[in-house]
């Protein structure tokens, strides 16, 4: 599925269990891309919003040395939001492979 994306080749994918680890460990700074109405139902626990709709890799916070990590539902929208601050010249390159979805199918927890 992403590697019918234009330029996935360019961003890194990381497993939910590698987010959440470097999460703990105040290594990654998770940065989800989904719409608010989607985040209002469920949301990953201690993550940026910037929805993709309006994107600005300016919005998200100095990460302070941690790696920035995108995410979203399944994927798709987080490659797209890695492209587009790399082209913006931000070293963001990684993102979270199969969003939300493979996250609650790892066992991790959501805030709803």
């Amino acid at each position: 599925m992403a590697d019918e994306m234009p330029r996935a080749d360019e961003v890194t994918n990381l497993t939910p269990e590698e987010v959440a680890a470097g999460m703990k460990a105040g290594k990654m700074l998770l940065v989800d891309v989904r719409e608010p109405n989607e985040i209002a139902v469920e949301a990953y626990p201690d993550a940026v919003v910037v929805p993709l709709s309006a994107f600005d890799p300016a919005a998200i916070p100095d990460p302070q040395g941690k790696q920035v990590v995108f995410a979203c539902r399944s994927g798709r929208r987080s490659i797209t939001a890695s492209v587009a601050a790399q082209d913006a010249g931000y070293p963001y390159t990684a993102h979270m492979a199969g969003g939300i979805i493979a996250w609650k199918a790892a066992g991790l927890p959501t805030r709803t």
